[in-house]
C-alpha cells in the first residue's frame, strides 16, 4: 500500500520524472487503475481467507456460520458456506439439513435454477422426509416468481397472453404440496397462490381461444375453452369461454350444442356482473 501514497517511494519517482509522452490525463488514469488492481487483489485474498478459513471448521461451526450469513441476509455467501459443508461433510447430519436451508438461500441470492434443481434432488433422494413439503413449497415458489418479471411489476404491463410455462409449473408444484401434506404450515399460502395462478392460467386459455375464434378455426378454439371450463372451474375468464364455446359452435353449424352452450351461460352467467378484465398483481403476496 505504500505505492499508493504520493510523495514515498515510486509514486515520489514518477511524480517527479515524467515519460516521454506522458500527460496529467495520463497519470491520473495510471492511478485509477493501480487502485483497482489494488481493490481487486484485496477482494480476492479476502476471499480466498475466508475460504480457508471455512475449510478448516467441524461441522457444526460451519453449519452456524453459514445460517448466521443467511439469518443477516448475505445470500451469496450463505450459499457459499452452505456448498462448502456439503462438499466437505456430505454424511453429516448437518449436511442434510443444509440441503434444506440452501434452497431458501438461492432463492434470496436469485439463483433460481439452482433452487429448482436442489428442490428436485432433495424430493427424489428423500421423499419420506418431514419436511419435504418445504421444499415443494421453495420450488413453487421459486416458479411462481419466475411467472412475473419486472415489467408486469414496475410498469403494470398485462403480460397475461404471454405461455405461462412458469405459472403451470408453479401451479403443479403448489398443487403437490397441498394434496399430500395438507396440514403443511406451508398450505395456506400455497392455496391461495394456486387461486391467482389458476386465474392467469385460465386468461391465457380463452386468449388463445379467442386468437383461434378470430380466425374461424372453431375446432381449436373448442378444445382451448373445453380445457379451460374443465381444469379451472371457478376462474371468472370461464364466463368468457363459455361465450367462445357458443360462438365456436354456431360457427360449426351445431345449433343443438350452441343451444345447451347457451343455456349453461344463462344459468351460471345470466345475473353475475360484467366479467373484470382487470388483472390481480402479484406482488401483494410479499
Amino acid at each position: 500500500m505504500e505505492l499508493m501514497r504520493p510523495g514515498r517511494g515510486l509514486c515520489r519517482y514518477t511524480a517527479t520524472v515524467q515519460q516521454p509522452g506522458s500527460s496529467p490525463l495520463q497519470r491520473t488514469n495510471r492511478w485509477v487503475r493501480t487502485a483497482l488492481l489494488a481493490c481487486c487483489a484485496v477482494a480476492v485474498t479476502a476471499c480466498g481467507g475466508r475460504e480457508r478459513a471455512a475449510e478448516q471448521l467441524a461441522p457444526e461451526k460451519l453449519y452456524e456460520r453459514a445460517h448466521h450469513t443467511l439469518m443477516s441476509g448475505d445470500h451469496r455467501n450463505a450459499v457459499r458456506y452452505y456448498e462448502a459443508l456439503e462438499a466437505r461433510y456430505p454424511f453429516s447430519e448437518y449436511a442434510r439439513q443444509a440441503r434444506l436451508d440452501i434452497l431458501y438461500a438461492y432463492y434470496k441470492a436469485r439463483q433460481p435454477e439452482s433452487a429448482i434443481d436442489s428442490a428436485d434432488q432433495f424430493i427424489r433422494e428423500n421423499p419420506t422426509h418431514p419436511r419435504v413439503d418445504y421444499a415443494w413449497y421453495i420450488k413453487g415458489l421459486v416458479h411462481f416468481e419466475r411467472s412475473a418479471n419486472f415489467l408486469e411489476r414496475w410498469f403494470r404491463a398485462d403480460l397475461t397472453h404471454r405461455p405461462p410455462q412458469d405459472a403451470r409449473s408453479s401451479f403443479q408444484s403448489f398443487a403437490t404440496l397441498v394434496e399430500r401434506y395438507p396440514n403443511s404450515p406451508y398450505a395456506h399460502d400455497a392455496r391461495a397462490r394456486m387461486i391467482f395462478l389458476r386465474n392467469r392460467l385460465a386468461d391465457y386459455e380463452v386468449h388463445v381461444a379467442n386468437y383461434y375464434l378470430k380466425r374461424k378455426a372453431w375446432v381449436a378454439a373448442l378444445a382451448r375453452t373445453r380445457y379451460c371450463v374443465e381444469n379451472y372451474d371457478g376462474a371468472p375468464a370461464t364466463r368468457r369461454a363459455v361465450g367462445i364455446m357458443t360462438a365456436a359452435y354456431e360457427g360449426l353449424g351445431l345449433e343443438e350444442l350452441a343451444a345447451q352452450s347457451r343455456a349453461v351461460y344463462a344459468l351460471n352467467y345470466s345475473g353475475a356482473p360484467p366479467a373484470s378484465r382487470r388483472r390481480r398483481d402479484w406482488w401483494p403476496f410479499w
